[in-house]
This record gives C-alpha cells, structure tokens and sequence, in this order.
C-alpha cells in the first residue's frame, strides 16, 4: 500500500418513477448517514431537473440537510451542471456551504449530463462544454484570487464581481472536474491542477480511456504550471455485494430494470449503452461486460484492482455509482459488507492483522511450549513455598 484508497458514492440519484419522492429523499439522506456511520470518505450529489429519476435539483440544499446530519463524511457536488448558473453565484454557494460544514464541502463540476435538463433552458448541447470551459474559469479566480471579475457573453455578464465570503478551506476545497470518454474533462482539470471525477471508469468507452485520460491532464498541468495529483482523481463503478453471487444477483433483480429501461429508453447519454431484455440478462450483462460486480466484497476488490491497473498508476477514490438496483434493507448491507470487508485491503489496516495472524501462528509451537513451562516453573515455586511454610512451622 502507498496510500490509503478513499472510499464513497456518487448520488445521482436513481428512484423508479411514480414513487414517493418525499420518501425517496428521505431514503437517500438516511444513506448518507448510514456511509457516515460506516467511516465511508466521501458523498457526491448530482444536479438534474428532468426525465424522472433523478430527482435532486440542487445538489447544494441537499448537502446543506446532509451535512446537518453526519459528522465526519465529506459531501460534494457531483456535479454542478455549470452551464446553467451565474459563476458568481455557484462560487458564493460553494463558500457558504464551506463555512457551513467547516471544510467539509467538495466542488465538482460538469457541462450537465442530461439534454432535457439544456433543452428547458434553451442551451443546445454544442454549448455545455464551451460553457463549462468560461464558467469553471471564472468560479477558479472568484475563489484563488481577490481580483475582481469581468465577464460577458450571450449568457452571463460580470462587472467588477467579488465574492462575498472569502473560503473557510485553506487554501481551498476539494475541486474536481467531470470525465466520461471524451478528453475535454482532463484537459480542464489538468488547467487548473485539480481533481478528475471518472464517471464513466467501468463503462467500455470510459474504461479504455483511463491511463488516455491521466496522460492529457499530466500533459495539461505541465503547460499550465499545475501538478496532476492522483490522489485527488476519483473512479466510479457499479457494486451491489451480498455474502454469495447468488443472493447479490437475486438482490439486485429488486430494481435492476428500472435503471436499464431508463439508460435504454430514456435518458439521452450516447455513452451510457446498456443490453439486456429480461432481469437475468440485465445482470448478465453488468458482470459479463465490466461495466459492475454484483456478487462478493471478493468481487468488488477485483474491479478495483482492474481499475487500479487499467490507471497505469492508481487513484485516489473508488466511488460507488448509487443505484437500487436492491431493495432499501439490502443496499445497506451491501455498502456495509463493503466497509467490513474491502476497505480494509485498500486502506493499509486488513494486511496489518493479517501478517500479526500469521506471525502469531508461527510463534505458535515455540511460545505455547515457552508459556508451559513457565506455568510448571510457577506452580514448582508455589509448590516448594508451601513446603517450606510446613517446615518452618
């Protein structure tokens, strides 16, 4: 171990449609409490405003309830869409939730994932990237620097912009950028030296562009000035454990084909390809391709590992994509087979009692024969004591 692996969720969220959302929101604030409890590192909450599923519009109000209710977990914006908002407003948020958690905030930002989301606002999809490019610019100096900003195009305009607060964080926040396929992500990352968020690491196309994707954000933070750290670059993947495959796969038949009906037949994301009719195809199709485990926590430690080679390097966070595919009572079991039983191997402490078992066993015939005769010596000492107490009398 060279570093102690992060481990956490990215809450996009996914609930069936037609459900409660007051319910569904709730469910997801009490998982959050739940990865707090189970000494999870880190909860990333999405930003969507359409097509039924995800149901959080603001990542930043959900923070702000969560926050209220954990202790040590760290929350960020997975992502804010920054397209769609004033920079200088997104910078004042982030800093006022930064005070508001003491430093337990993180930002991440993205074009925004879904067209419907764009279309209702009137942004056409060539424009997200670009908007993204001018926005994270502008948020990155509102936060690093005293200067004052000005800024104009077709969709905001800034005179003279100051930020309200200056950060609680010193120097700043955690900041990471999103990445799927394409190398527009790394190459902003890499601009400003932060982090990278891999949504699309299991994912064919996202998975072959990993080691791709580190290469252009050394190659940008090089030109820029930047250090390219890969302790602050996150990797997402899919993970349902239960104590055996066949229990995990019967588990994840719960709710499984609410979330492929939605990436076949609703949700416009080229990139997000998914196969598979019936349940068992479905899971078939998640194991089989890469894209996820569901199986053990021995099955969740190999997509890492996978993950961790197809890096070329490692990285610093393996985050869990959260899906309900299992039903409420078992995805709690699920993330907590995986505190119990992965997290150890990748944050230095199951080798520790490990090699502490096996050296005892070792020692074993040695120190079990050392200890025997040293009860014999004590009870010799005990016995010649009593003789001589009898004599003296």
């Amino acid at each position: 171990m060279n570093h102690r692996l992060r481990f956490g969720i990215f809450l996009a969220p996914f609930h069936a449609p037609g459900q409660n959302p007051t319910l569904a929101l709730q469910r997801d604030l009490e998982l959050i409490t739940h990865l707090d409890n189970l000494g999870y590192d880190e909860a990333w909450i999405g930003e969507h405003h359409s097509a039924g599923m995800e149901i959080i519009a603001s990542p930043e109000v959900f923070i702000a309830a969560a926050a209220e209710r954990t202790r040590h977990i760290r929350l960020g914006t997975g992502v804010i869409s920054v397209g769609y908002h004033n920079p200088l407003w997104i910078a004042e948020r982030l800093v006022l939730l930064d005070h508001l958690t003491r430093g337990r905030i993180m930002f991440g930002a993205g074009p925004g994932s879904l067209p419907t989301d764009a279309a209702m606002i009137g942004i056409p999809q060539s424009e997200t990237r670009e908007l993204l490019e001018q926005g994270f610019d502008i948020v990155m100096k509102l936060l690093t620097t005293d200067e004052p900003v000005n800024f104009k195009n077709h969709r905001w305009e800034l005179v003279n912009a100051h930020l309200h607060l200056r950060p609680y964080s010193s120097p700043l926040f955690d900041v990471a950028v999103a990445a799927v396929a394409s190398p527009s992500g790394p190459r902003l990352a890499g601009k400003h030296g932060v982090g990278l968020l891999s949504l699309g690491a299991t994912q064919t196309d996202g998975f072959d562009a990993l080691a791709h994707h580190w290469q252009v954000m050394e190659d940008q933070a090089a030109f820029y000035g930047q250090v390219a750290d890969r302790a602050k670059w996150r990797l997402v993947g899919l993970v349902h454990c239960a104590e055996t495959r066949e229990q995990a796969r019967r588990e994840a038949a719960w709710g499984i084909s609410h979330w492929f009906n939605y990436f076949k037949t609703v949700a416009g994301l080229p990139h997000m390809n998914v196969a598979g009719d019936k349940v068992e195809e479905m899971i078939d199709f998640v194991t089989e391709s890469g894209l996820g485990a569901i199986g053990t926590p021995e099955d969740c430690k190999a997509q890492i590992e996978r993950l961790m080679h197809q890096s070329k390097g490692g990285f610093g966070a393996f985050l869990m994509l959260a899906h309900e595919w299992a039903n409420p009572e078992a995805t709690r079991r699920s993330y907590e087979l995986i505190a119990r039983e992965v997290m150890p191997d990748f944050q230095g402490q199951g080798f520790a009692t490990r090699n502490a078992t096996v050296r005892a066993r070792a020692m074993r015939e040695e120190l079990k024969e050392q200890q025997r005769l040293a009860l014999e010596a004590a009870s010799a000492r005990h016995a010649a004591e009593l003789a001589a107490r009898k004599t003296g009398a």
